[in-house]
């Protein structure tokens, strides 16, 4: 075997870009330059209902949404924010909260002051701003009361609220050239146009270049790859990735996880959404779970231990291994929050929890921690490997109890003399 260079490891680059600030009291969450890509969600409660807002912030705070996005577009929900802020407050959640504002965030954010100190950063379309004269009026007093309170702003195009005019312009322009283009890239220069001229307009009025964050969100994937490439190429604002509507379970999942992948993978997006459709009765924080997964699955951020698990097949026909695994992993989820108060960096723990005596010692020895059970008849007798040896063998009916008590003790060890708590 001849071979003359190593493999290079493939690694996501960081596309550069200013960094931006958005803060509630002494939380400061940092989007673009160097900081990690961050999670963020929005919430599906009437805003004006401020308890039950604040309990669905607080949930999605613990899966790990760092920014949450609420619905401000009534004047009862305007009223709501500073009371929904008060909530989480009282409940020990910092978590800054985002306004999403669309055809009136002029109006309430101007009526009611409290609403806008109460956010720490305005979502503005440009496309829902106004029309003709007002369009720039309206965009001006949003980008002057984010001005005026110290708030950043997301200007979030969407190709379903598109700027007509603005289209409309682009096609004429289009239909004088001597090889028009297709309706499609034409489409994608209204959107890039619409957030990358609305940014320079509020730089003109007096925004700090250095607390706006850009999205242009479509629904297809190539679509959102091809806008996002030449956006990021034509700016250095912070980038807020995601595919809108992407729809409901293995669907949107799957499109959003190859989207956003393929993105991140080339150094573009700072901050993401993963825009389910939850299945009723499904709690609204799994999309936090998905986007979550897509960031550690890249490598860019650890958020809570990863469990390597066997597939199962011909040698696997009990299901104690499908049972563990799951029992294994919800026990890390359910722990997470507690864990990572106590035991920084616990979330870069490998575990493994394997099926059979074909890849389980191996996979079990590659993990911090792993378990292999043997396969087809299980006694069940399984070997567990902690940094890489054979430490013991459990039997019986409690090998998931029992382990999860193995590995609750190896964090205790591993990680709870030396924490150090990383920056926010």
């Amino acid at each position: 075997m001849n071979f003359s260079l190593p493999i290079a490891l493939a690694t996501p680059l960081r596309r550069q870009s200013l960094q931006a600030r958005v803060v509630w009291g002494s939380r400061v969450v940092t989007l673009g330059g160097d900081a990690p890509v961050r999670l963020q969600s929005m919430t599906n409660t009437d805003t004006a209902d401020a308890i039950g807002t604040a309990i669905q912030v607080k949930e999605l705070a613990i899966a790990g949404s760092e920014l949450v996005r609420i619905t401000v577009n009534t004047p009862e929900a305007a009223q709501a924010v500073p009371y929904v802020r008060e909530q989480l407050d009282r409940m020990g959640v910092d978590v800054p909260l985002i306004g999403d504002f669309h055809f009136n965030g002029h109006r309430l954010l101007t009526d009611y002051p409290e609403c806008a100190k109460a956010l720490s950063k305005y979502r503005i379309n440009p496309g829902n701003v106004g029309k003709g004269d007002k369009r720039d009026k309206q965009f001006a007093l949003m980008i002057e009361s984010a001005i005026r309170w110290n708030k950043a702003v997301r200007i979030g195009v969407n190709w379903g609220s598109l700027d007509q005019e603005l289209l409309a312009l682009l096609m004429d322009e289009n239909n004088r050239r001597v090889q028009p283009w297709d309706a499609k890239p034409v489409m994608y220069e209204a959107l890039i146009a619409s957030a990358v001229e609305s940014a320079q307009r509020a730089e003109e009025i007096g925004m700090d270049p250095g607390q706006i964050i850009l999205s242009c969100k479509v629904s297809g994937v190539q679509d959102l790859v091809a806008v996002y490439r030449e956006l990021g190429r034509r700016c250095r604002y912070p980038l807020h990735l995601g595919l809108t509507e992407a729809g409901m379970g293995t669907k949107g999942t799957v499109a959003s996880s190859v989207a956003l992948g393929v993105l991140l993978q080339e150094g573009i997006g700072d901050t993401i959404r993963v825009s389910l459709t939850p299945a009723p009765g499904e709690s609204r924080s799994q999309e936090i779970v998905i986007a979550s997964e897509i960031i550690q699955a890249l490598g860019l951020r650890n958020f809570v231990p990863s469990v390597t698990a066997c597939p199962g097949c011909g040698r696997t026909t009990s299901t104690t291994f499908q049972e563990l695994t799951q029992q294994i992993d919800d026990f890390l989820r359910a722990k997470m929050p507690e864990w990572r108060k106590s035991y920084p960096g616990v979330e870069n723990l490998k575990v493994a929890v394997m099926g059979c005596i074909v890849n389980g010692p191996g996979e079990s020895k590659h993990a911090d921690i792993g378990i292999s059970l043997p396969g087809t008849g299980e006694a069940p007798a399984a070997p567990v490997f902690i940094d890489g040896e054979k430490r013991m063998t459990l039997r019986g009916d409690s090998i998931a109890s029992d382990f999860q008590t193995v590995v609750e003790n190896y964090i205790q060890k591993r990680f709870g003399a030396t924490a150090v708590i990383p920056n926010q």
